[in-house]
């Protein structure tokens, strides 16, 4: 049973790493998943507080990275209607079949917030632009956190290989 765990935690820690750049995947929670079912085996002993750590640095990250293109927004000058905008568009693509509408929703949306906001077309790309920076600020954020359950999967089964397998 230890194996199998070890070979579903190992195949979530491919798919956190995926969905921290695939938009449609939640990356840092599936990472988590990865090293919560590694700890689940019977050799490796249970650490509750490293788990809960890790669980909340993922759900702190995974819900930045709907917030982070807001923020982008604004830092760059958006209005709150640059500010709705791009939260709509980020929501318009990740429902949209579009690829690249992740990317392409957020920019748009701030854009037309901020048209419809009275703003000059400079400032109103200008705040589009942020939110593009935000994305993909988010994003990095969530490859790294991935990168780092990677690297603990590998040093824990590492240490404990012997008894795994």
């Amino acid at each position: 049973m230890d194996i199998a765990l070890t070979i579903f935690g190992l195949f979530f820690m491919c798919c956190g790493l995926i969905g921290s750049i695939v938009p449609v995947l939640p990356g840092p929670p599936l990472s988590w998943i990865g090293l919560l079912l590694l700890y689940l085996t019977d050799a490796i002993p249970n650490d509750w507080i490293f788990l809960t750590i890790t669980l909340i640095i993922a759900l702190v990250v995974f819900a930045l990275d709907y917030i982070i293109p807001a923020i982008g927004t604004k830092k760059f000058g958006g209005s709150k209607a640059g500010m709705i905008g791009t939260s709509i568009g980020l929501i318009i693509g990740i429902l949209s079949p579009i690829p690249g509408g992740i990317i392409i929703g957020p920019f748009v949306g701030a854009l037309i917030g901020e048209l419809t906001n009275k703003a000059d077309t400079q400032t109103a790309l200008k705040a589009a632009f942020g939110s593009f920076l935000g994305f993909i600020t988010g994003t990095l954020l969530k490859f790294i956190v991935a990168i780092i359950y990677f690297g603990l999967f590998i040093k824990i089964f590492w240490e404990y290989k012997s008894i795994i397998f």
